[in-house]
């Protein structure tokens, strides 16, 4: 059966708990069985230095310090799973040789069941070798890149039949085309049996068939998918995956699409419901891959944990921001998670601090975007409103009226979530930068002291309707006004959760 996924209008897509270092707990409690069908590498990264040229030709030559073998591909996938508290199981194909063995115990080592991994005689393991001159990827060399041979499908089949009982969730990586066209054929027929279908494939139009529940291509197999040229800014890329998200479900089969955007983040597209991006954390000029198996499999477990669409996306981000910036080809363990959401969700600033920080993004010449409210409790409102927020420039601020500015603002009832709590979810989302708190009933004085470049507010108020518009016009700021998303409302949400508990 399929897990259901949770997203309805009636169900917040933040509480106020979801995205704080406990739900890398509430992850591993779940105790999901996931199962992994895919290619599976052998990542080997070999650091060293290099201080001369060779002398056979104008190459750099470089001593070899160390060399680590690690899960790659759908193998990275299953790492990262098992790691965040996932029961796995692996179903692919390798070589009966040494590079599948040292693969196999690398993978009893993250605790990924490796009882349906197969070994095909006369097949190499497929191994990709980088070598690094200190930070700097000097060359990747490939072997055993062979897709397996259509005879050995059914030896995958009745692999997959024995992994897939009692299994929550299948994820399909599909990375090299290795995968059978016998055994898509097979999972389409089969389809209805299938728990929870996740599909990473380079080619996602070839799972149309097969019609997944949730395919997360990159931007550039997202575009191939459409047959458009890909746009080189990333705004403009979520624009167009945006605008083109009926294409995109009918070319890949998929009810909902989660875009990968590397440093860009992610743009999780479902239904009519508004596009949802994630922002990833920026990253110095590092090697590394597995980012996109690592956001695979967070998202997939946040699903399965009863999480709804946009806090998995969220999450999924936090845990892909974790392995980006880390050399080679890593895993996100739930005490990474825990941690980088600790990170994510303390980072709320006084106003002193907001200043300071504020002059050095803009020593870098990065545009500010301030922006204020309550947020007693996020709701896709919020969410679409904050992302539209943060397009309009590089950092976002969020001010937080305080519990007694909300209370004179909203009544003696409100809020239901204290100041502390309001702010840390917001300083959780990725599209958000800094969060601060306010007393004063506007945030004029604050907008006087930090200069934004451009201050917005959502709802239906015009420039000249806010009292803080001539504030900030007076610096030579700017003020614009963006809507909520129709239908969606703090004060009706909160009135309904309370009537369900009268009643």
């Amino acid at each position: 059966m399929r897990t259901p996924i949770s997203d309805t209008p009636d169900h917040p897509d933040f509480d106020g708990h979801e995205l704080t270092p406990a739900l890398a707990e509430r992850l591993a409690r779940t105790r999901a069985r996931v199962v992994v069908l895919g290619d599976a590498v052998l990542d080997v990264w070999m650091w060293g230095r290099s201080q001369r040229l060779c002398r056979e030709a104008p190459v750099p030559v470089v001593d070899i310090d160390r060399s680590v073998g690690v899960p790659g591909g759908a193998a990275n996938t299953a790492a990262n799973l098992a790691a965040l508290g996932a029961q796995v199981r692996l179903v692919t194909l390798l070589g009966d040789d040494a590079a599948a063995e040292q693969l196999c115990e690398r993978l009893r080592e993250h605790g990924v069941d490796d009882d349906h991994v197969l070994a095909a005689p006369n097949r190499s393991t497929v191994i990709k070798r980088r070598v690094l001159a200190g930070d700097q990827l000097m060359i990747r060399f490939d072997e055993g890149e062979q897709p397996p041979p259509d005879p050995l499908t059914h030896c995958l089949l009745d692999a997959l039949a024995d992994a897939l009982i009692d299994a929550d969730a299948l994820i399909v990586c599909d990375y090299d085309g290795g995968l059978a066209t016998a055994l898509r054929k097979h999972l389409t027929a089969h389809r209805s049996r299938l728990p929870l279908l996740v599909v990473d494939s380079h080619r996602p139009a070839d799972w149309r068939p097969v019609r997944p529940d949730i395919t997360t291509p990159n931007a550039a197999e997202a575009a191939a998918a459409l047959g458009l040229a890909l746009p080189s800014n990333g705004d403009e890329r979520v624009a167009l995956f945006d605008r083109e998200r009926a294409r995109l479900f009918e070319a890949t089969g998929a009810d909902t699409v989660a875009v990968t955007l590397d440093r860009d983040g992610a743009l999780l597209l479902s239904g009519d419901r508004p596009a949802h991006r994630t922002w990833a954390r920026p990253v110095a000029e590092r090697q590394s891959t597995g980012g996109g198996d690592t956001f695979v499999a967070a998202f997939t477990l946040a699903l399965l944990a009863g999480l709804p669409e946009t806090a998995a996306a969220e999450l999924a981000q936090a845990a892909a921001d974790v392995v980006v910036h880390r050399p080679g080809t890593s895993v996100c363990s739930n005490a990474d998670l825990r941690e980088r959401l600790l990170g994510r969700g303390g980072d709320v600033l006084t106003h002193d601090e907001l200043a300071a920080a504020l002059a050095a993004h803009r020593r870098a010449g990065r545009r500010i975007v301030f922006t204020n409210g309550c947020f007693d409790v996020l709701h896709t409102g919020h969410i679409a409103y904050l992302n539209g927020a943060k397009r309009l420039g590089d950092v976002l601020v969020v001010a937080v009226n305080s519990d007694r500015g909300v209370r004179e603002l909203k009544g003696p009832d409100r809020p239901v979530n204290s100041e502390h709590d309001r702010a840390a979810v917001l300083a959780a989302l990725s599209c958000v930068d800094h969060v601060t708190i306010f007393d004063e009933p506007t945030p004029a004085e604050l907008l006087r002291r930090v200069r934004p470049e451009l201050y917005v507010k959502g709802g239906d108020y015009r420039p000249e309707m806010l009292s803080e518009t001539e504030v900030v016009h007076a610096y030579g700021g700017e003020v614009q006004v963006l809507g909520y998303v129709a239908q969606r409302s703090t004060t009706a949400l909160i009135e309904r959760i309370r009537a369900g508990a009268a009643s």
